[in-house]
């Protein structure tokens, strides 16, 4: 390692742990708002982690829900590969830990909250878990976290990196910390060629560096309550029913109108629509017909006077894309970049999608050429595809990389020497 990325690095470390009061300030006050329990704070702090299983024990982090159930998905292929090892699965925010309980976590499989990303927080939480394995999903990179696995000899992967134009340009100011700590993985897969020339350009080694695709694909069919999930079925009964997933602005208009369009060939469509954000419910609820209802204000079921019904909850996709055959999938009109196909495909709900899908580009481009997902530009072409879903059965998605498990054999491997 140069003198200057050396440097950065001790920097980073002095200060974060300098810091220490400041974030212990700053994490009361998001106790206080509601944004944390003093459960997720004890986790964060490593003042009351979990119980640690005996035998090896992989450790990875995600932020995101995506990503986390990405990492649910990765861990349940390698449980395959080394049956004697358990899995721990740390996140930053409370709502991808929040899907994570509500999904159901994987057999052998633990949730924790990470580490505040401090010299003396990170050896407690080490100390605690002692990982023989540490993968970190897409860019979310703590560099003390990071710095200390690398230190002990604890064999760690970045796997699905992603990096456009825009996010390496983000990330240059801090390009002295990525040279510093890239070159310490033992291997980072890229989910495309312009991710990988994008990591070396942050400073990781060649010859670590592969391209495996998303692995998005792997993440297992999402969960959901039985229960709810008989409810909703029989009261719905034989009535045509197709989801708006995920989605942002713009998108809630354009889904309403295409109902208005599915209406005039079936009187008694149904059409969900979950936002990305819960927190939009009201807003949502605000464009739809009047009487639609609310699900985070009331237990009652659709009836045939209800059109519309808007789930405004976390962890409940996986009912969704069960009581729904067609997705309008979210993001991919709006200018955001689209959002995970494998997880309504992997429920054998077919994917109807916009024209921005870089985030999932090579996925949205294969999975068109296979016929289980289309692109559609307008109200009308929305209508036409869950029109043409509905007088089909549709067909479940069976994905297979087999690359990317030879380069998860190759880990275990690693982590076994």
């Amino acid at each position: 390692m140069n003198q200057q990325r050396s440097w950065a690095l001790a920097s980073y470390l002095t200060l974060s742990q300098t810091m220490t009061p400041v974030w212990r300030w700053l994490y009361k006050k998001r106790l206080q708002r509601g944004k944390e329990t003093a459960h997720s704070l004890s986790q964060k702090w490593v003042t009351t982690p979990a119980p640690r299983p005996a035998g090896p024990l992989v450790w990875g982090h995600a932020v995101g829900v995506g990503e986390a159930m990405a990492l649910a998905g990765f861990f349940v292929q390698m449980g395959k590969l080394w049956p004697e090892a358990n899995f721990l699965i740390t996140t930053t925010a409370r709502t991808s830990g929040d899907a994570l309980h509500k999904t159901g976590l994987p057999s052998r499989c633990l949730h924790q909250f990470a580490p505040v990303d401090t010299p003396a927080t990170v050896k407690l939480f080490l100390d605690h878990w002692q990982p023989a394995l540490a993968v970190w999903c897409e860019m979310d990179l703590w560099p003390a976290l990071i710095h200390a696995t690398k230190q002990r000899g604890i064999p760690h992967a970045l796997v699905n990196a992603r990096l456009d134009d825009e996010a390496l340009a983000k990330r240059r100011w801090g390009r002295w910390i990525y040279q510093a700590l890239l070159p310490g993985f033992n291997t980072l897969w890229a989910q495309n060629n312009p991710s990988r020339q994008a990591l070396l350009t942050l400073g990781a080694r060649p010859e670590s560096v592969v391209v495996t695709g998303n692995i998005k694909a792997m993440s297992p069919p999402v969960g959901c309550n039985v229960d709810a999930l008989l409810n909703f079925q029989q009261g719905l009964a034989d009535r045509p029913v197709w989801l708006l997933a995920s989605s942002h602005p713009i998108e809630e208009e354009m889904a309403l109108q295409a109902h208005d369009l599915l209406r005039k060939h079936r009187a008694d469509a149904l059409l969900l629509i979950a936002p990305r954000a819960p927190a939009r419910g009201q807003e949502v609820l605000a464009l739809c017909p009047t009487g639609t209802l609310l699900r985070s204000t009331t237990t009652a079921l659709p009836e045939t006077t209800h059109s519309v019904y808007v789930a405004d909850t976390i962890g409940e996709m996986g009912l969704w894309y069960r009581l729904a055959p067609a997705t309008m999938l979210g993001g991919s009109w709006a200018p955001v970049g689209g959002h995970n196909p494998h997880e309504p495909l992997a429920l054998a709900c077919a994917v109807v999608h916009g024209p921005n899908v870089w985030n999932f580009s090579e996925s949205y481009q294969d999975l068109d050429q296979q016929g289980q997902c289309q692109s559609a530009t307008s109200a009308a072409e929305i209508s036409e595809f869950v029109l043409k879903i509905w007088n089909q059965a549709s067909a479940r998605s069976d994905l297979h990389d087999q690359e990317v498990f030879e380069e998860m054999n190759s880990l275990v491997k690693l982590a076994k020497a």
